[in-house]
């Protein structure tokens, strides 16, 4: 089943159950994913999709933290819930072992020395983690292993 259909079943299903924070959750992603397809006047696919989804977790995250350091712990536990809604339709999280592991085994591939090949190596490791890792774990990750080599 493609993105955008469980999408569209999720919605179906948050409104039978009157699950008022689904329902605007993916409604929201449907809505983006939408306002995108007009800006590109193309329709995305599983990975536009994707990444559409990435986005609105980077913003979840960021709100969360925002929320948390300002006291409202009230919007920071809603904003959670709406972030383990989008994490379930994204493919499951790396961990940041797997991440340390495949930025070692691309530094030692790329041959790179040092933190003045970090754009070289995040650029070639990117494409392994779309959609599946927060780039800020990834950049961490690389800036640890080429500030060690």
């Amino acid at each position: 089943m493609s993105l955008r259909d469980r999408l569209t079943e999720a919605m179906k299903t948050a409104m039978r159950a009157k699950d008022d924070i689904t329902l605007a959750t993916v409604r929201q992603v449907r809505s983006v994913v939408k306002n995108r397809e007009i800006e590109l006047k193309s329709e995305l696919d599983d990975q536009g999709i994707g990444e559409v989804i990435a986005s609105l977790v980077k913003q979840r995250r960021e709100s969360i933290r925002m929320f948390a350091e300002a006291g409202r712990n009230d919007l920071a536990e809603k904003e959670e819930r709406e972030l383990q809604i989008l994490l379930g339709f994204l493919p499951e999280q790396l961990t940041r072992e797997e991440i340390a592991a495949l930025v070692d085994r691309i530094v030692v591939e790329s041959g790179a020395q040092g933190t003045k090949d970090m754009g070289r190596v995040m650029k070639l490791v990117m494409p392994h983690v779309a959609g599946r890792a927060d780039g800020k774990l990834v950049n961490e990750a690389v800036r640890d292993r080429l500030s060690a080599a």
